[in-house]
């Protein structure tokens, strides 16, 4: 994605930036929903958040980081906001479509679901940075986005990275 200086921003910029990252921002957003529903919900808001925002971007990072930055911050408040209400009300968990067709395979399934209660449990922080990682930004632009320095990521993933086969092998086993 090019960079543009503040004053060529218009609304094609605006459209270049976010077909250029939708999917990274609908892939975050899954990770902080529930899907089917909630990871659209969440994507609109990330979109309206990135439009409100278009015209202070000031170009110190590049659009990328901006986006993963604004992304992420969304997702986090939401998840927050869920957090808080929990307790008030009873949250059901949304229905996933298998295709008839296609037989899952039962062993791939618990891999997957023992992944993603590992993720889950981690802390806020350790999430978003694995969630940058697994976009497979360098540590320089995860370092960019979060405001860590780099070695600080390289040693929070390193533990991270243990964490979760720490959690994941006894639930293989």
């Amino acid at each position: 994605m090019k960079d543009f200086e503040p004053q060529q921003r218009t609304t094609t910029t605006f459209e270049e930036v976010l077909e250029a990252n939708k999917d990274k921002i609908y892939r975050i957003s899954r990770v902080y929903a529930v899907a089917p529903l909630e990871p659209q919900d969440l994507f609109q808001e990330v979109v309206y958040q990135i439009w409100k925002s278009f015209s202070t971007f000031k170009g110190t990072s590049g659009v990328d980081t901006w986006v993963y930055k604004i992304a992420l911050n969304v997702c986090q408040r939401s998840k927050l906001r869920l957090d808080k209400g929990q307790d008030k009300s009873l949250r059901l968990d949304s229905l996933q479509f298998v295709p008839a067709e296609t037989p899952p395979d039962q062993n791939e399934i618990d891999k997957y679901n023992a992944l993603q209660d590992c993720i889950a449990s981690l802390n806020d922080a350790d999430q978003s940075l694995l969630v940058l990682l697994l976009e497979g930004l360098p540590y320089k632009q995860i370092a960019t986005v979060t405001g860590l320095t780099e070695n600080h990521v390289a040693v929070k993933l390193k533990r991270i990275r243990k964490l979760l086969f720490e959690c994941i092998t006894p639930k293989l086993a």
